[in-house]
Parts: structure tokens; sequence; C-alpha cells
């Protein structure tokens, strides 16, 4: 809207200073002569706003002029609580709310901004994972902020994989690059990646006034790892090693410490007990044991005779 759009020209100048007709239109994503109107509705309204002609020209604000009008709208105040992800925003559609909260927020407390995007930047992607397919999110999005119902066809990942579901989106969640949308009734877990259809409706649902999304998705998580790990070993760990979750820890006289660790599987177990390599020694249980002694003794005869050339 053309009031919108004259309040961040101001916004623009007093944050920036010096900005050229061309460089207004590139960042308001308009033409080159919606921005000299526009430049002339603020000048006829009052504002001391001048045009400078030349290589090095351009508009600026008359020295020491400064708007009030930085007051967020409640768009983008919801949107500036993911100002620290970028990505994330753009992807729930919330990419032009943001970067007006927070031209608003540099225009109001221009010092205090640059400190902070200069010291805190947050990325939630995880290191090795490529980030998910999620084509159905701004749409889960809207029903979330709307309080709408949602028809989707879910893939799950034991049988019958393909499931019909009606859903009563009540929030989402980021989790490692990983989209998940907590809903009712239950409620229950869903990752957006895995919505092969959704159909929106116009039907409202009332989201619980004692549901809380970071609570529940911390007793989610808890639930979840007591769920995975189902099993335990007994393991001795090399001086200075240590493991999460370890419980009855004893240190033996040779310095070693025997502890016992939940696990999630024999096979699980398998490979991340052999990442650590000789620092581990694992007694329980003894199919665990038995399987690490023979991949030991495979990787033996494989490089067994292999020599380190050491040179001259």
């Amino acid at each position: 809207m053309k009031s919108s759009r004259l309040v961040s020209i101001l916004l623009l100048l007093q944050t920036r200073g010096r900005m050229t007709a061309a460089q207004l239109a590139e960042e308001l994503e308009v033409s080159v002569r919606t921005v000299y109107r526009d430049v002339e509705a603020l000048s006829a309204a009052g504002v001391p706003l001048y045009g400078d002609a030349g290589h090095a020209g351009g508009y600026r604000l008359l020295d020491g002029y400064r708007t009030r009008l930085t007051g967020l709208t409640a768009d983008e105040a919801e949107a500036l609580f993911l100002a620290g992800v970028p990505g994330p925003a753009a992807e729930l559609g919330l990419g032009s709310l943001l970067a007006a909260a927070e031209l608003k927020v540099r225009a109001a407390l221009p010092v205090q901004a640059d400190r902070i995007s200069a010291r805190f930047h947050l990325d939630a992607p995880g290191w090795y994972s490529d980030a998910d397919a999620t084509p159905f999110l701004p749409q889960v999005a809207d029903a979330v902020w709307n309080s709408r119902v949602l028809n989707i066809l879910y893939r799950r990942w034991r049988e019958p994989t393909d499931v019909e579901r009606r859903l009563e989106p009540y929030g989402l969640v980021l989790k490692a690059g990983r989209w998940y949308v907590v809903a009712g009734p239950g409620p229950r877990t869903f990752r957006v990646d895995q919505i092969l259809e959704l159909t929106a409706t116009p039907e409202e649902f009332s989201r619980p006034d004692d549901f809380e999304l970071a609570a529940y998705w911390a007793a989610y998580q808890r639930d979840f790892h007591d769920r995975l790990h189902r099993g335990e070993a007994v393991v001795r760990l090399a001086p200075g090693r240590t493991l999460p979750r370890a419980s009855n820890l004893r240190t033996e006289k040779d310095g070693w410490t025997r502890v016992t660790v939940p696990i999630e599987s024999v096979d699980h177990a398998h490979g991340e007990f052999l990442r650590l390599g000789t620092d581990v020694e694992v007694l329980q249980p003894v199919e665990l044991r038995e399987k690490i002694a023979r991949t030991v003794a495979e990787l033996a005869e494989k490089y067994g005779n292999f020599t380190v050339d050491g040179g001259d």
C-alpha cells in the first residue's frame, strides 16, 4: 500500500542516509517512476526531503530530522521473533514482514540493532543434513496462524505408510533444519516434509487454553529419547573419556571407568562404540561385545598386510 511505502522510504533514508531513486525502487520492489511520485507526496506533506543531481546525487533527509513512525505492526512484531532465522522466516511467508520490522528497529535503535546483528547469529540447520523439501509449509503455517483445520495425506514409517489425517494445527517447531507441526486432537507431532497432500478447510478450531508449545516439545523430546534408548550397555572407558547419560560410574585400579549407558539397539550401539576406537571396551551385552569383536577381527585381517612407508 502507498502509505506503508511512504513510511518505508522515510525509514530507509533515516537509517541509510542518501539513496538514489533507483536504489529505493530496488529496495521497495517498485518502479523508479513510483519512487518519484512518492517523493513528491512526501515533500508536499512537509517532510524535509531533498534531492541532489549528479553522479553522487540522490535523496536525503534534512540533517537532524528523525521520524517517529517506528512502531511495529502486530504482524511485524511476530515476524521479528524469527529475525535470527531469515531462511525459515521466508519459508513461512514472513520475509517481507521481517524486513519491515528490522528496518523499523534500525530506525528507532540504530546502535543497538547494529551491535546485536554484529554479535549474534542463529543458524538453525544441522551440519550434515540437507534441507528437507516442505512444499506445504506455507499452508500449514497459515492454518496455525488462523486456527483452521487441515486434511492431509501423511506418510509414516510403519504400515500402513500412507494415511489420511485431520489436523488442528497448534504450532510449528523447527528442529535441526526440519519442520514439525504439533496438532490436535492429542496433540500429536507430524513432520511437515512427510505431508503428501493437503487440503485447507474453512473450519475453525479452538486451541486449548492450557496448551504451551515449548512445554509440549520439551516433554515430547524427553519421551522420544526414553523410547529410543530401550537397552543398556556396560562399558569401560579410558581415562579422561566420558559418555552422555552414563550412570553407575566406578573407577577401576588401572584408571579406566566402568559405566552403564543407554543404547537404542545393538546395531546402533555397534557403530557408535566403534567410533571411540581403543578408548572403550564393551563388556555387556554379550551380543554387542561379540559383534564388535567380529568387526575388529575383519578390520585386522583387511589391514594386516598393510605397512607404512617411513621413507628414508
